[in-house]
């Protein structure tokens, strides 16, 4: 059946070509967070290398990753539009243009990926099977190769926005095999994930130059077997983990349920803040040490670090010995003016002082600062004049009652081995805030929700998230989700604080370094085996 696919594709016209190959990139979405179908990659994957067979050109390879590409980040990015329609009057015209627009651009980085692929040139008709098998797995190892090198190149080119990484597909508890498979992240990363992944799923494009070959079943084979093996190791080691749980620590997340568009209100604020108190200390357990809030959950212009009066209102959530932790701006002003406003994280306990702080170091683009502000005529989304300050960079917190913490706030979970700081404390855990409100019930949170996890997995940390809207859990340091709320629920969620899983992991340690190297050996691997099968099939 493959044969007959590659042979069909192989006559297609250009725009032909790149219709299927951006179709191919929208049902790749199937693969994530809500829906979790991980077989969709073995279809996606190797259609899109049967595509660049018939291209002749680098040229022609780049503008079939693009379609792909642009397929893939249009439904990964769709979500995004929701946070437009918050101030509509406003925003809600440039909603689609722009994400069709970032879609369009980030397309790009996929036209990459295929033209690198096409330096290795598709198999011939001509050759002998086993020549066939040969350069086919090579185009999937330098494609497997390219892709994670481009997934890192993401994550920090122009500030980065890793969203939806191949390896975040296993992320969901839901997904057979998924929370065994993401085990191995403690030792390869997300991006490793990724490598192996991408190389299971797009090898069995070999079968539609061999099909009859013995060694091509081989070759399709042994990556999916590499997968299972990789998820039975992660299955052994969840049912030799037993999740402990810091003594003295109970910890209660509000999540209060509250529409964006209604904290966009400024006569609801004073009730809001109280609605999170009321939710705070209502039919509260004696052992609950500590409350925790999402992401801006005290509204803006309340300022805690400057507003007494606010600043008790919030103290009263905290319980006796403990502390708060919100979400809030911080502003600075001299005697006439704010001169920076933050977006960031408090500790106070009910005496109502500030014992500690965090200010978002990794700003969302659009959201919290407008880039390109000479050429674009709007201001952030998220409202407010001028653009959030930057903070001075990742933190390991000390709270009363708490072992050391890492704050992470909203989408700064997506970075993976950038969520501890370097030559600092090391932290036992992370603490999340997000206001994943913006956007809706549409499949952003859950993404943002899965990605996250990976973080938990990768140092070995349990990870405590608190959304205002949902999705809100406490994930221990394997990634097993001890407690959640989902989205769009409104209530309280009573969980203890699981303990680190040791000391350290070797991703912990090493950090994208691992994953870097292993994608680079399988670009070297295939470039080499190509060219030493070239000379010796070009010798007389």
């Amino acid at each position: 059946m493959l044969a007959r696919a590659a042979d069909w594709l192989s006559r297609l016209r250009g725009w032909q070509r790149l219709s299927i190959a951006f179709l191919a990139g929208v049902a790749m979405i199937l693969a994530f967070a809500p829906f979790s179908f991980v077989p969709v990659l073995i279809v996606s994957f190797p259609l899109l290398l049967l595509l660049l067979d018939g291209c002749r050109t680098w040229r022609s390879a780049a503008a079939v990753g693009w379609a792909f590409g642009f397929g893939h980040y249009l439904t990964s990015f769709y979500w995004i539009s929701e946070a437009f329609f918050v101030d509509e009057e406003q925003f809600g015209a440039i909603a689609y243009p722009a994400v069709t627009a970032l879609a369009a651009g980030v397309g790009v980085f996929i036209a990459v990926v295929t033209g690198v692929t096409h330096l290795i040139a598709p198999a011939g008709e001509d050759d002998m099977p086993d020549d066939r098998t040969a350069t086919t797995m090579c185009r999937v190892l330098i494609f497997a190769s390219a892709w994670v090198l481009i997934e890192w190149i993401k994550s920090w080119i122009f500030t980065g926005f890793p969203w939806n990484p191949v390896g975040a597909v296993w992320s969901e508890e839901t997904t057979p095999f998924g929370l065994p498979m993401i085990q191995v992240s403690t030792l390869i990363g997300t991006y490793g994930l990724s490598l192996i992944t991408v190389i299971a799923a797009a090898m069995p494009v070999v079968l539609a130059h061999a099909p009859r070959f013995r060694r091509a079943w081989i070759t399709a084979a042994l990556p999916l077997l590499a997968l299972l093996v990789i998820g039975a190791a992660g299955a052994a080691r969840l049912a030799n983990a037993e999740t402990t749980f810091v003594d003295g620590v109970k910890l209660r997340l509000v999540q209060a349920g509250i529409s964006q568009r209604d904290r966009a209100r400024p006569s609801l604020w004073e009730s809001q803040l109280q609605d999170y108190v009321n939710l705070s200390t209502q039919n509260r357990p004696a052992d609950i040490t500590h409350v925790i809030w999402g992401e801006a959950a005290v509204p803006p212009t309340f300022f805690l670090n400057l507003n007494e009066g606010h600043r008790t209102v919030a103290a009263r959530a905290a319980p006796p010995g403990g502390a708060l932790i919100t979400g809030a701006d911080r502003a600075l002003r001299n005697e006439t003016q704010y001169t920076a406003i933050y977006n960031s994280m408090f500790v106070i306990p009910p005496d109502g002082n500030i014992t500690a702080s965090y200010d978002k170091t990794h700003l969302v683009p659009f959201g919290e600062y407008m880039p390109l502000r000479w050429l674009i005529p709007y201001e952030k989304i998220t409202g407010g004049v001028g653009d959030y300050g930057v903070g001075t960079g990742l933190a390991t917190l000390n709270a009363p009652g708490l072992p050391p913490f890492t704050p992470l706030i909203c989408y700064e979970a997506i970075f993976s081995g950038e969520v501890t700081p370097g030559g600092a404390e090391r932290p036992r855990w992370l603490l999340n805030l997000t206001n994943d409100a913006w956007f809706g019930m549409s499949t952003g949170p859950y993404q943002h929700y899965a990605t996250a996890r990976l973080r938990a997995v990768e140092e070995g940390l349990s990870l405590v998230r608190v959304a205002n809207t949902g999705i809100s859990a406490v994930i221990d340091g394997t990634g097993r989700t001890i407690a959640a709320l989902g989205l769009g629920e409104r209530g309280v969620l009573d969980a203890r604080l699981p303990e680190a899983v040791g000391d350290n992991t070797p991703f912990g340690l090493l950090g994208n370094v691992i994953p870097l190297f292993l994608a680079t050996v399988a670009g070297a691997l295939a470039l080499t085996i190509h060219r030493r099968r070239n000379r010796v099939g070009s010798k007389p």
